[in-house]
This record gives structure tokens, C-alpha cells and sequence, in this order.
């Protein structure tokens, strides 16, 4: 890959736009049209759609919270564990106020989402219910007792 082909693949990682990044990678191309043709072209290329590919997985994996980071979150939450920063006005007197930053603890509501979010990921909510037997004898028992329904005499 050349030094102009990269230029234009970090470019066009910064937006997504392949007619900007190709004038900012080729700057003697000045037509809009020119350019979004030949961006067209490359981003066809497959040793630039590799490198693109590359680095979105990179900037997608240093950006994106996985599961074990957004469960620790969640924990940390509910135990009241984390601080979360909150601007406090108070007044000084003589129709004046003073804004100030203060750290606090998840309230109780906070801390019940995070509980009932954690509890939804590990189905600590729902109903189980124990089904011992086979299908098959229930089946025949209730074919049984039909049989026996259409024997017994009407009015009974």
C-alpha cells in the first residue's frame, strides 16, 4: 500500500467520507465528482477495505465496553461502590448563588436498576417450573378419559 493509499484510509476513518479524504490525501484533485469516483475505486481496493476493516476492529475494540466491563459497572452500582459528579447550587445570600462539584453514591433507585439489570443478565427472575413424567402417559390419560366420556350414557 502506497503512503497516499494510507493517508487516505486514516482520512476517511475520521468520518467516513471518501470524497473529503481523498482531496485531503490527493490534494491536486480539486472536483468533488473526481474525487468521490476515485474514492469509489478505493475503497474497492482490497489491501485498502483490509486496512480500513483493521483498524474499525481496532477503534471498535478500544471504545466498546465488553460484557465483563458493563457487569463490573453494573455491580459496582449496586453495591453503592461507584461516584458519579454533581453540580450543587446553593444560595449565599442577597438573591446570589454559588454552583459547586460534588461526588455522590448511586441513590437507591440507581442502585435497584443496576440490581434488576444484573438480575435480568443472570435470569434470576423467572419462573421455574419442574415438568416430571412423560408426555406420552399424560397423553394416554387424557385419551382415556375421552374414550371413557363418549361411553357413559347422556344425562348422567
Amino acid at each position: 500500500m502506497t503512503e497516499k493509499q494510507k493517508r487516505f484510509c486514516d482520512e476517511y476513518l475520521v468520518d467516513l467520507n471518501g470524497t473529503r479524504a481523498y482531496k485531503a490525501a490527493y490534494p491536486n484533485v480539486k472536483k468533488d465528482m473526481t474525487a468521490a469516483v476515485n474514492a469509489s475505486k478505493m475503497l474497492r481496493n482490497a489491501k485498502v477495505k483490509a486496512y480500513i476493516d483493521r483498524r474499525l476492529e481496532e477503534i471498535r475494540t478500544a471504545k466498546t465496553a465488553e460484557a465483563q466491563e458493563v457487569m463490573e459497572y453494573l455491580t459496582s452500582v449496586m453495591r453503592g461502590e461507584s461516584r458519579s459528579e454533581i453540580v450543587v447550587v446553593e444560595g449565599i445570600g442577597d438573591g446570589c448563588s454559588s454552583a459547586s462539584r460534588m461526588e455522590k453514591a448511586p441513590d437507591e433507585k440507581e442502585r435497584l436498576k443496576a440490581a434488576e439489570l444484573l438480575g435480568k443478565r443472570w435470569s434470576l427472575f423467572t419462573d421455574r417450573v419442574d415438568v416430571s413424567g412423560s408426555l406420552d402417559t399424560q397423553t394416554s390419560k387424557l385419551d382415556n378419559l375421552i374414550e371413557q366420556m363418549r361411553r357413559a350414557p347422556d344425562g348422567g
